[in-house]
């Protein structure tokens, strides 16, 4: 399921949550707290106050999905809330940044290598090319 997120929004919730929490009332909590629509399709991350426990609801048009994880041992890395943050308390990941916080990376401590970009030809070169 978490694999197949095309297109899908993904957001954490920078507040603790208490990880007792279901379905009716984290539904509730995304519409309320983080002022969005609980069912647009989007992916919404849950992190417990001791930062071991993460939950994720979504939307899949037939039912809600909710996926939890407990780390054994440390803590997940809740990224730095000047990347991206809204005023409602959430951040919005890439898939990428997603799962490497549920592999316990943390994303702002991670080495990014610059990649290869083709140069962009001019309208000249591609009409003296013709």
């Amino acid at each position: 399921m978490l694999n197949s997120l095309d297109g899908r929004r993904i957001w954490l919730a920078r507040a603790a949550v208490d990880m007792r929490k279901s379905f009716d009332t984290l539904a509730p909590l995304v519409k309320n707290q983080l002022g969005r629509d609980p069912y647009a399709g989007d992916v919404f991350m849950f992190i417990g106050k001791s930062r071991n426990r993460v939950k994720i609801l979504l939307w899949d048009f037939s039912g809600f999905w909710l996926c939890a994880k407990r780390l054994e041992k440390g803590t997940f890395a809740i990224p730095q809330p000047l990347l991206q943050a809204d005023a409602r308390g959430s951040v919005i990941l890439s898939a990428a940044d997603m799962h490497m916080l549920l592999e316990g990376i943390d994303v702002h401590r991670a080495t990014y290598k610059r990649h290869y970009h083709r140069p962009q030809a001019t309208m000249t070169e591609n009409c003296a090319n013709v």
